[in-house]
C-alpha cells in the first residue's frame, strides 16, 4: 500500500482521484461534497480557511490601534522575508501585499500555505501620508501612520444631556 493510499485528500483538498475513478464510494462522495459545502460556507466568516485562490481569508491577521496623534497596524507574517513584502497607502487605504515562497519539495500532503496575500485596510481621511512608518522584524509586520493636525484639531467631546 502506498503512503498516498491513507492520505485521504491532496493539496487541493479535494478526494484522490485514483480512488473515484474506480467507480467511487458514495460515502467518499458524500464526505467530499460536504467538506466542500463547509469549506465553501465558512469562507464568508473570515475563518482562516485557504480558499483555493492564495492565502486563507482574513489573513494575514492583523491588529489595529489607534491614539490622538496616529493609527498603528501590525501583522502577522511568519515565514515571509522583508523583501517579499509591498506595504502602500492610497486615499486611506493602507494595502498590505506580498508573497511567501514555497519551502517544499515535492511533499505528498501539506497543509503548509504558500502564495500571494493581498489585506486592504481602510483608514481614511484623517491619516497623513506624509507620516507613514513600517518596520520588519522577525515576522512581524508593524505599520505606524500619523494623523493629519486638522484631523487632531476636529476632534470635539460632545456632552451628553440626561432626560
Amino acid at each position: 500500500m502506498a503512503l498516498t493510499d491513507l492520505v485521504p485528500w491532496n493539496r487541493n483538498r479535494s478526494i484522490t482521484t485514483r480512488r473515484l475513478a474506480d467507480g467511487g464510494d458514495p460515502f467518499l462522495a458524500l464526505h467530499r461534497e460536504m467538506n466542500k459545502i463547509f469549506d465553501d460556507f465558512s469562507r464568508g466568516f473570515g475563518v482562516g480557511i485557504p480558499t483555493g485562490f492564495g492565502a486563507p481569508s482574513g489573513w494575514p491577521h492583523i491588529e489595529v490601534s489607534e491614539t490622538d496623534r496616529e493609527v498603528t497596524v501590525v501583522a502577522e507574517l511568519p515565514g515571509i522575508e522583508q523583501k517579499d513584502v509591498e506595504v502602500t497607502l492610497a486615499e486611506g487605504t493602507l494595502t498590505l501585499k506580498g508573497e511567501k515562497k514555497s519551502e517544499s519539495t515535492g511533499a505528498l500532503y501539506s497543509e503548509r500555505w504558500h502564495g500571494q496575500f493581498q489585506r486592504s485596510l481602510q483608514l481614511g481621511p484623517d491619516v497623513d501620508p506624509e507620516k507613514v512608518t513600517a518596520a520588519f522584524k522577525n515576522g512581524i509586520l508593524s505599520v505606524t501612520l500619523g494623523k493629519r493636525a486638522e484631523a487632531e484639531r476636529q476632534v470635539k467631546r460632545i456632552s451628553v444631556a440626561g432626560g
